[in-house]
């Protein structure tokens, strides 16, 4: 189940973390995938990781809110490969401040990120993934990183929550598009809870902060207490979900949202 063989995938943000662990496990299904992420030698050690285990990888240098960085990133993974099958646009950022001190330029470089990085991976990609489809049982797909941010309010960072809220409405707004014109690209976000990375740090210590204290392991227990399922999630809980979507078992979904939030959503 989920095999994505003879597939190439492009993760943005994959030095590490959520998208680290999308690419170890697009490899054991059987994908080659390209590294993207402006962590150079961090995205590197990944790729040699990979490589160690057998797989096919490649690093490209990817500034995601750079529309010349994404077209030199996937000219380069098509002249590697011969194709692009899969987009994850997981690159993000978490900002931690409330409406009252936020600055205009920490928005924008929110934006930049979250919203922009999105939408010139979607456009850029898009002649690649269209090619491919036309030779493919089940066409390509692309998947979102959104958030629970982007379904229900946050009390930790309410412009995040704006950024993820529009990733996903664009989501099902491009996966239409895309149905109408007949690309045969299938497009659907995926939607993390509180995951232990360096980003679920940064939402632990903003938690702490808002209740006044440095006590960051108290806002962890807090966190946990309020989950229904007992623990924060972990990364491989996430890159299982990506790489359901990515794969031909999620031939029937577009447009959707795949949550994975240990429940804390269904209350």
């Amino acid at each position: 189940m989920n095999r994505l063989d003879g597939k190439v995938a492009l993760i943005s943000g994959a030095a590490r973390g959520i998208g680290a662990e999308t690419a170890r496990l697009m490899v054991e299904a059987g994908a080659k995938v390209a590294i993207a992420d402006v962590l150079d030698e961090k995205g590197r050690e990944t790729v040699r990781a990979l490589e160690v285990g057998g797989g096919e990888a490649v690093y490209v240098p990817l500034d995601v809110t750079s529309e010349e960085d994404w077209t030199a990133a996937i000219a380069a993974i098509v002249a590697r490969f011969g194709k692009l099958d899969i987009l994850v646009n997981n690159a993000g950022l978490f900002l931690g401040k409330d409406i009252e001190s936020a600055t205009l330029a920490e928005w924008e470089r929110l934006c930049a990120v979250n919203l922009t990085g999105v939408f010139l991976g979607t456009k850029s990609a898009l002649p690649a993934l269209r090619d491919a489809a036309q030779h493919s049982p089940h066409g390509s797909a692309i998947v979102n990183l959104a958030s629970v941010a982007g379904l229900v309010g946050s009390t930790q960072d309410p412009l995040y929550s704006m950024t993820k809220g529009g990733v996903t409405l664009f989501t099902k707004s491009a996966a239409l598009e895309f149905a109408r014109k007949g690309y045969r690209i299938r497009v659907n976000s995926m939607h993390p809870g509180t995951i232990d990375t360096d980003m679920g740090d940064q939402v632990l210590v903003t938690r702490a902060r808002n209740l006044g204290t440095n006590d960051v392991e108290m806002a962890r227990r807090q966190v946990i207490d309020r989950l229904p399922i007992g623990r924060l999630g972990t990364v491989t809980d996430i890159a299982k979900g990506i790489v359901f979507l990515a794969s031909d078992d999620a031939a029937f979904m577009t447009g959707a949202g795949l949550v994975i939030d240990g429940g804390i959503t269904a209350q």
